[in-house]
């Protein structure tokens, strides 16, 4: 009996699995079924991480976020904010020495196992520090800008509240965990952002492995970064993110497995903060989701491009009468200095806004008269952009075509002017029509004057003639 049981127990679990298998096409997929072909459908529920943002870097707009100002531990991405500080407050060519202070650091954090009255270079310091993710090296810095490490770290809370971060607190300038040393996803993207409008701290985060020159008590050493989010194109390696160029990972077991990666594509750079993942592979995954969707909603364009989309036509005036085009010209875009940078980064919605509002984006100033004859390259005017930052970008309206002038039923009085002064001979030439108009028409002229005088003359002499008075019947006796 008991095997029976069994038995109907086990047909009725097969039925109910077989029923719900049919069942299934008729339910929506569950949220956390992400669809690489679609990253634009990214949801919150597709994120392993306990908190992440997605900004884009050259504006600073969010694009994405999940728990983005819950309070985290940040591990040892705090060393974003360190190196940042080393290399706009200090001078990194100079060289400063290991202190058995700096060097005191818990026996199971990350090192680069610098050595007590070590001479370093400073900007050698800041490649270590962020490729090995040193805390000694941290230290070190720490030191050599401020002076002492609890300097340093006020240093960093003074710049945190700078940049407008609020609902961070440093503890110390590693990021080993202290309970009193956290941030959130929001603060660390504008950390990121800050530091990476530096040139060298891009070139540090971006570096595949460094090595430490010999000084005065170690010999050279590699270091390998240990972000992986970087495209090594020289390399055979395979890299977690084509597009990927830095910054920093860090993890312990309160904070969980951090990240925080820049990447750029098509000209569209973008910053992702990740917090509280659980493994080293999810921190990854999850940044790479988060990049996949923020290049489907921006674009990287230019202000030519866009006004390719939608040019200039003008119309001329005293075009031919076979012009096809009826007088209608067509203006190219052409920048006076190509070296000016004129990238426009923006969304979907902001690409149409570009396109409707594009004369109150730009000035436009014609330098040349709307009137046949045009010749193709003609200059007809200019088109300046002014962008957030940077200089003004200049470009050339260029005439696409040549428009060929009407021809004229008699010269214009400009013309006759232009011909005269161009002529060598300072005596016109003799010609029927200047024989009409020189001599022919004045004698005309003359002779109806003198007839009109001639009629005059006998009217006048009609009017006033005397006549003589009859005489009258004489009669002499």
């Amino acid at each position: 009996m008991a095997v029976r049981r069994d038995h109907r127990r086990r047909l009725a679990l097969l039925t109910a699995a077989l029923f719900a298998l049919l069942l299934c096409p008729f339910f929506p997929a569950l949220a956390a079924d992400y669809d690489p072909a679609h990253p634009e459908n990214l949801t919150t529920e597709h994120l392993n991480a306990q908190a992440c943002i997605l900004i884009e870097k050259d504006s600073g707009d969010v694009i994405f976020e999940k728990n983005a100002d819950a309070m985290m531990y940040p591990a040892s991405t705090t060393k974003i904010m360190t190196a940042y500080l080393a290399l706009t407050m200090a001078d990194v060519s100079e060289t400063t020495v290991c202190s058995p202070t700096a060097l005191a650091v818990p026996e199971d954090s990350s090192s680069a196992r610098l050595v007590a009255g070590e001479q370093v270079n400073l900007l050698d310091l800041v490649y270590v520090t962020m490729l090995k993710s040193a805390n000694d090296g941290a230290n070190v810095i720490a030191e050599a800008v401020s002076g002492s490490i609890p300097a340093f770290v006020d240093l960093m809370n003074q710049a945190a509240d700078v940049l407008g971060c609020t609902g961070t607190h440093f503890a110390n300038a590693h990021g080993y965990h202290d309970e009193n040393h956290y941030t959130t996803a929001r603060d660390m993207a504008v950390i990121a952002r800050a530091a990476l409008k530096n040139e060298t701290l891009r070139q540090i985060v971006n570096t595949k492995s460094y090595t430490m020159p010999k000084d005065n008590m170690r010999d050279a050493r590699e270091y390998a970064n240990t972000n992986k989010f970087i495209n090594y194109s020289e390399s055979s390696e395979k890299c977690y993110y084509q597009w990927g160029n830095g910054v920093k990972t860090g993890h312990h077991s309160a904070a969980g497995y951090c990240l925080v990666s820049s990447a750029t594509k098509d000209g569209v750079s973008l910053i992702a903060v990740v917090f509280g993942a659980s493994s080293e592979t999810a921190s990854y995954t999850d940044s790479i989701k988060l990049m996949d969707y923020g290049f489907t909603q921006y674009v990287s364009t230019s202000i030519a491009e866009i006004y390719a989309m939608n040019p200039k036509v003008v119309d001329i005036s005293g075009f031919s009468l076979d012009d096809e085009n009826v007088g209608k010209l067509e203006l190219a875009l052409q920048k006076t200095d190509e070296i000016t940078p004129d990238l426009v980064v923006t969304t979907q919605t902001g690409l149409e806004y570009w396109l409707q509002n594009f004369n109150d984006l730009t000035v436009t100033e014609y330098t040349r008269a709307f009137s046949a004859p045009i010749t193709q390259g003609e200059v007809m005017g200019t088109l300046t952009y002014y962008p957030e930052s940077g200089s003004p970008v200049v470009y050339n309206l260029i005439a696409t075509r040549s428009v060929v002038a009407r021809e004229a039923l008699a010269p214009t009085l400009n013309e006759i002017i232009e011909a005269a002064e161009n002529d060598p001979n300072p005596f016109p030439r003799f010609t029927f029509e200047l024989f009409l108009l020189y001599i022919a028409l004045p004698l005309f002229l003359l002779y109806l004057l003198l007839r009109a005088l001639g009629v005059f003359r006998k009217t006048l002499k009609k009017h006033h003639k005397v006549r003589a008075v009859k005489p009258k019947n004489r009669y002499y006796q």
